[in-house]
């Protein structure tokens, strides 16, 4: 049976609406009330929209007025009544084509039911067998499954418990690391994937063991952390110890090797100005001394390691820190127990060993410190030496102890100089001190040098073997000769000459010890600064000091004298020595003549050897001049080596003269001898004047002159002997340089009153030609005295002629006297 379409038989809604609008139009009509078709009007709308009628049935009960709402409910019923009833009008056929078709469907299910039914019968008769394997293979299914899911946590469980074990065996082992990557492994296990973990208990268990082994390696690596801080502080001091020394044999083994190098700075020269460039180099080429004093720095390695593993690496950095930064602190404490001068190697060391542990530990310790944390701790550490070492600086009055201190600085200084640490500050604190050392050690030089000077006897050193010679001799340079001298050899000087030559030597020695390895200042310019102060205000003053005390005798400042032109040479040897030993091969400035620095006191030891030795002159003038007879009838005979003499005086003042030349020439350099045998001369000259001056001479004759002439002729005759010590050739003398020539006043003075025209001194060439040197007033003086034997003026001059077979020549005399007058005038 056909179907009849349904759209073609449901009618638009819209039509239904407006039917019932129709309908309540109608129904509204016959109602007495205008509001009630209204609320009709509402709720019919409101029923067709399918909206909420409870707002109208309150309203109504509210209102008092429920019937009027099922009035309007039933109207709106019969109202779709009709509705229904016209459109089953409508289409009543269909419905009955409908029903036709239905009965005849009827029929075919009843024979698809019977079809179905004997299906199903054959279906179930085929299953029964089949539902039976199935409920086999699912129960065999679900067996597997739970083996598999056993078997796997069991396989889970020995993998856990594997890595217990093997935790453990780490732990067991003191491997904290391994043992930590195994927790790790479990915690990773448990904590991740904690559903896949078969037994709760289990579970359990490793989450409360897992933070229990962490806390144990924490606490267990503290304590090896603890142990190996306790370590590293007496480490430090033998490492210090050890670099420095280190330092010590390298810069001694360059220092040689430069010597024999002209103009090469020490590889140890302390600039704080550097190049950084060079100071990375440096520290790069230098050797590792915490590897290789054998120190381990593991422990610390390892404690690093197992916090960073723990996560705990901040903390430990910061613990590591502050634990070193109070160790270093700890170190600075100057124990005022002991002397600064007895720690001060211990001190420095324990510091240098610090910065050396601490150097490496930047380097390789993989960011454990960093290098302002390293900085950080060098700028307080410097700062605390400088502060030490004023305070023990201005302590100290030894130059020795302080020498020792700043040497042992100066290591420090190059020890860490080559790690890259900045050393300028301490450098300058041994800059500051510099004039205070030298001022100490000139004190000490001053005080060796007395008693050098008071321990000396002033006797020639007499040297029996060659060492001797050597230690005495060839080690300042003084010697005369490159030849080896014979022994046992008697040497020119005092034992005063090696003795402050060795004071000289260890004072130079010290000074370049204190200036160098200390600063960029030029070593050779500022020890000699040091070394003229020494030998001027130290070595001059003392000598200059003994001999104006006037305790001297003539052998005593004869040989200091000698001393003195030996330490000439020797002052040659100290710029020499000080040059080299500052680096300096023979430089410009040390080479060609410069002056003796004492000069003062040679020249003082000259005068007083001079003043001696006249002071025995006038003595023997002095207790023979009575003796001389100066109205003589006669010429005085008498000779002496084949010289004629004249008189007393002159014998035992040539005597003299020749006993001490034969001294003085052992003993006197060539030099010194001129001086002082001219000197005695001229004093010799003065004193053949004094003895026409004196006031005990009255009057005297051509018979004393000749008797004077004679003595002049004698120690002319001397003077001439020593030609050869003031001149290798003697015949190359100008007239000036003649040893007679000391004697020069004395005869021009006798030749004057000898003379048969003495008018002539009146005459300017003359005079200048043959009696330059004879005083106008001296001349009136003795010509006054001068008488012949009747006691008349100048009658003597006659006297000369008559006695040589002559006449007397009165044009002489007048003469004579009118030379008086005019020098009167002159005068």
């Amino acid at each position: 049976m056909r179907r009849k379409d349904p759209s073609s038989v449901s009618p638009p809604l819209s039509n239904g609406v407006s039917a019932t609008m129709s309908h309540s139009t109608v129904v509204g009509t016959t109602s007495d009330h205008s509001l009630d078709r209204q609320d009709f009007v509402t709720l019919s709308t409101a029923i067709s929209n399918g909206d909420d009628l409870g707002p109208f049935v309150r309203r109504a009960f509210t209102s008092g007025r429920p019937d009027s709402i099922l009035q309007h409910l039933r109207l709106f019923s019969r109202s779709k009544e009709s509705e229904i009833e016209e459109l089953c009008k409508a289409h009543y056929s269909d419905f009955i084509r409908a029903v036709d078709d239905l009965r005849s469907l009827l029929c075919d299910v009843d024979d698809l039911k019977t079809s179905l039914s004997d299906t199903n019968r054959l279906l179930l008769s085929a299953g029964v067998p089949l539902l039976t394997s199935l409920d086999s293979f699912l129960y065999a299914k679900s067996l597997s499954n739970n083996l598999t899911l056993a078997l796997n946590s069991a396989r889970r469980c020995v993998k856990l418990l594997t890595i217990c074990a093997r935790a453990n065996y780490y732990l067991g082992n003191n491997n904290l690391y391994l043992a930590l990557r195994a927790v790790d492994e479990i915690d990773q296990e448990v904590v991740k994937d904690a559903e896949g973990v078969p037994l709760p208990a289990l579970r359990r268990m490793l989450v409360q063991y897992i933070p229990a082994i962490r806390g144990y390696a924490e606490k267990k690596i503290s304590k090896e952390f603890s142990d190996w801080m306790v370590q590293v502080r007496a480490a430090s001091r033998h490492l210090g110890q050890v670099a420095i020394s280190r330092a010590s044999v390298q810069r001694q083994r360059d220092e040689e090797l430069n010597s024999s190098r002209s103009g090469a700075e020490s590889l140890y020269s302390l600039d704080a100005d550097s190049d950084p460039d060079d100071i990375a180099a440096a520290a790069a080429c230098a050797p590792d001394a915490a590897s290789t004093a054998g120190f381990d720095l593991t422990p610390l390695y390892r404690a690093h390691h197992i916090h960073t593993t723990l996560g705990l690496e901040d903390r430990f950095k910061k613990y590591y820190f502050e634990n070193r930064k109070l160790q270093l602190t700890s170190d600075y404490q100057v124990s005022s127990m002991t002397p600064f001068l007895e720690s001060h190697q211990t001190f420095f060391a324990q510091i240098a060993g610090f910065f050396i542990i601490e150097d490496r530990i930047l380097r390789t310790g993989g960011g454990l410190v960093s290098r302002a944390d390293v900085d950080s701790l060098w700028d307080a550490a410097v700062a605390k030496m400088v502060a030490v070492l004023e305070d023990q600086f201005s302590r100290m009055q030894t130059a020795n102890h302080l020498l020792l201190i700043k040497d042992y600085v100066g290591l420090l200084g190059i020890t860490l100089r080559r790690y890259g640490y900045a050393v300028g500050p301490l450098m300058d604190v041994l800059a500051k001190h510099r004039d205070k050392y030298h001022d100490l050690l000139l004190a000490d030089c001053k005080r060796q040098v007395s008693e050098a000077l008071a321990a000396d006897k002033f006797e020639q050193m007499i040297m029996k073997k060659e060492y001797e010679y050597s230690m005495n001799v060839l080690a300042f340079q003084i010697q005369t000769s490159d030849i080896i001298p014979a022994f046992p050899y008697v040497a020119p000087f005092s034992s005063t000459v090696p003795d402050l030559c060795r004071i000289v030597r260890s004072f130079i020695e010290d000074s370049v010890s204190f200036l160098s390895h200390g600063g960029t200042i030029e070593i050779f310019p500022t020890v000699k600064k040091y070394l003229e102060r020494l030998l001027v205000e130290v070595i001059d003053a003392s000598i200059l000091r003994l001999v104006d005390t006037g305790g001297l005798n003539w052998s005593q400042a004869m040989h200091v004298a000698s001393n003195m032109a030996v330490m000439e040479r020797a002052c040659e040897f100290f710029y020499l020595h000080a040059a080299q030993l500052s680096g300096v091969r023979r430089p410009g400035h040390t080479s060609g003549r410069r002056d003796f620095p004492l000069k003062r006191s040679r020249d003082a030891s000259e005068v007083v050897l001079l003043k001696l030795l006249c002071n025995k002159i006038d003595d023997f003038v002095d207790n023979n001049a009575d003796a001389i007879n100066w109205m003589a009838d006669d010429v005085v005979n008498g000779t002496a080596n084949g010289i004629e003499l004249g008189n007393e005086y002159a014998n035992e003042v040539y005597i003299y003269l020749d006993t001490l030349l034969e001294t003085a020439k052992h003993i006197l350099p060539a030099p010194v001898l001129r001086r002082v045998f001219y000197g005695v001369l001229c004093h010799v000259s003065d004193q053949v004047i004094g003895l026409f001056l004196s006031d005990s001479v009255k009057r005297f004759n051509i018979n004393a002159v000749m008797g004077i002439d004679a003595d002049l002729r004698h120690f002319e005759e001397f003077a001439d002997g020593l030609a050869p010590l003031f001149s290798d050739n003697p015949d190359e003398l100008s007239a000036g340089e003649e040893p007679r020539s000391a004697l020069i006043e004395a005869r021009q003075m006798v030749n004057l009153l000898m003379s048969s025209n003495p008018e002539n001194f009146l005459n300017a060439v003359i005079r200048e030609r043959s009696y330059n040197k004879l005083d106008h007033k001296k001349v009136v003086s003795i010509s006054e005295k001068f008488r012949d034997s009747s006691d008349r003026l100048f009658g003597t001059f006659s006297t000369i002629g008559t006695r040589r077979g002559e006449k007397a020549n009165p044009s002489k005399r007048k003469g004579l006297e009118s030379l008086i007058k005019r020098l009167k005038d002159i005068s």
